[in-house]
């Protein structure tokens, strides 16, 4: 990964969540990772590392609803475009494009059956059979990925 520009809303949200999760960290590593990620972030810059822990403030921040609470629309807005661009939301884009390319060779297919499995907290199965053809995929914290495509 080429070290990735933060500027604007996104790197003063980005700024203040490392902040306040630096104010209650207190393994030392830990804190050594948060204060470079803040020495990252007023450069402008996040390089591979700083990325990894950006990406764990801000999941963080936004699955608690910390960021819309504070900072509103536009700053859940400006943090979920960055998470987007950091490496594992790179990930999590391109694994909804490919599940939506397989559902859409369902499109205009007679629907068979569909079925949805709890597999642990977070994290669900689905499974859609349609003219013979069966799309299966899971569902969880680390977005959607598709099993199977059988006919």
């Amino acid at each position: 990964m080429s070290d990735l520009p933060v500027r604007g809303e996104a790197a003063e949200v980005l700024r203040a969540e490392a902040q306040a999760v630096l104010a209650l960290v207190l393994d030392p590593e830990r804190r050594s990772r948060l204060a470079d990620l803040i020495a990252a972030v007023d450069e402008g810059l996040l390089d591979e590392e700083a990325a990894g822990a950006a990406e764990e403030v801000l999941e963080l921040a936004l699955s608690s609803g910390r960021v819309r609470a504070l900072y509103g629309p536009e700053g859940e807005t400006a943090i979920v475009s960055l998470l987007r661009r950091l490496p594992r939301g790179r990930a999590a884009v391109e694994s909804a494009r490919e599940v939506t390319a397989a559902l859409a060779s369902l499109e205009g297919r007679t629907l068979e059956g569909v079925t949805v499995h709890a597999l642990s907290p977070g994290e669900f199965a689905f499974s859609i059979s349609a003219d013979g053809l069966e799309l299966s995929a899971r569902l969880g914290r680390g977005g959607v990925r598709l099993n199977t495509i059988a006919i």
